[in-house]
């Protein structure tokens, strides 16, 4: 049961790693061929860490988007309120009408 899988892993490896199994097998310079392995090696290293490194601080991240999102969208908000309605931010508005023909000027 284990002998088809022991094979894929071991052809999966041979395929990435060996540089007489893999397409690199075609580059017909061994030090180009192990430099080009190389670069790829080092790229995939880059890529994990890149990779866990924002799995790693995703939450943070996530955190710091929402605080930004939620403050521009305040931000919207209060501006729409001002132009549509400008005596919401009168002193005292909630208590006081605002130019209903009382002709009173608010302090």
């Amino acid at each position: 049961m284990f002998a088809p899988v022991q094979k894929l892993v071991v052809h999966g490896w041979s395929f990435v790693f060996d540089h007489e199994v893999s397409p690199l097998r075609n580059i017909p310079d061994i030090a180009v061929r192990h430099y080009v392995l190389q670069a790829l090696g080092l790229m995939w290293a880059l890529a994990f860490a890149v990779a866990t490194g924002s799995y790693t601080f995703m939450a943070a991240s996530l955190v710091g988007h929402t605080v930004l999102i939620a403050a521009a969208a305040i931000t919207v908000a209060t501006w729409t309120a001002a132009k549509t309605n400008p005596e919401l931010f009168l002193p005292g508005s909630a208590r006081r009408s605002f130019g209903r023909g009382k002709g009173r000027d608010y302090v």
